[in-house]
């Protein structure tokens, strides 16, 4: 299939045509929504095709359509979306509009070379260093982690990072590290024994994207590689799986670094969240 641009690519393969297993997809009345098998989880608007006349039915649709489900969800909104004031008419429905996030993506046949060196990991969960500790040459370890009791060290990360909670990790990655274990690849990066940095990776179907997600640092260890490594790792794992695009939705301090490694802005997407269960 040919398409004019990256977006029109980027829509059709991550917005309109995406499969998740534990999501049931919904097309109707110009979107498409996400629907948890697992109604404790949050639910999605993940694409949407509207106009001036037909946009504040359709948002009432789906706050309808998800309140006889019981589930919270999220609309996913990009700035490329119709009609251009669809984010007004979000927050006038009553939709709490979170902060804007940067769609980075990264051509896989630009890769910059620091990210084609080898990175070496230790497959499993964390066990005690052996003696040194380290990976040669290099002041830290990298750990692919295959099991749900190893997310506590994820988990101990992003809380530290992002000042709180992440319960729903556990859940969130351990069910598909439990049950779809091809679909997901989660690293940490560990100094003196102790986690410092952890992210990880979706490859969803025969899809030419796969996603990064997570990529943080506690502040005291950045600096020495390790969101640099963890990049790596996951692009080279990305590459051996026949993918040609890395997308991921960057915070503004993550932002920079990816610029330095050829990725491109390709929109900026909203959160706007609904309340089911108040």
């Amino acid at each position: 299939m040919e398409f004019k641009d990256p977006i029109e690519l980027y829509d059709q393969d991550q917005r309109i045509g995406s499969e998740d297993p534990r999501y049931r997809r919904e097309v109707s009345s110009g979107v498409v929504r996400q629907v948890p098998l697992m109604p404790d989880r949050l639910g999605f608007v993940s694409y949407s095709h509207l106009d001036e006349e037909n946009a504040d039915a359709v948002i009432r649709a789906q706050v309808d359509r998800f309140t006889v489900l019981g589930i919270d969800f999220e609309w996913k909104l990009y700035d490329h979306d119709t009609p251009s004031d669809l984010k007004e008419r979000l927050r006038a429905a009553g939709f709490s509009i979170e902060e804007a996030e940067s769609i980075m993506v990264l051509d896989l046949d630009q890769v910059p070379f620091k990210l084609l060196k080898p990175v070496p990991f230790v497959e499993g969960n964390a066990v005690a260093q052996p003696e040194g500790g380290v990976l040669p040459g290099e002041d830290f370890e990298i750990r692919r982690i295959t099991k749900p009791d190893g997310l506590a060290d994820v988990i101990a990360v992003e809380e530290a990072v992002w000042k709180e909670k992440m319960e729903w990790i556990l859940d969130h990655l351990g069910s598909y590290l439990r049950d779809y274990p091809e679909l997901l690849s989660v690293y940490v990066a560990y100094v003196a024994g102790a986690p410092a940095s952890a992210a990880w990776v979706f490859f969803f179907s025969s899809s030419p994207f796969a996603s990064l997600w997570g990529g943080s640092t506690l502040s005291g260890q950045r600096g020495k590689g390790l969101y640099t490594a963890l990049l790596a790792v996951r692009v080279q794992e990305a590459m051996r799986r026949g993918r040609r695009f890395l997308v991921v939705d960057a915070s503004a301090m993550s932002r920079p670094i990816l610029e330095k490694y050829n990725f491109h802005l390709l929109d900026y997407s909203t959160p706007c969240k609904w309340q089911v269960k108040k």
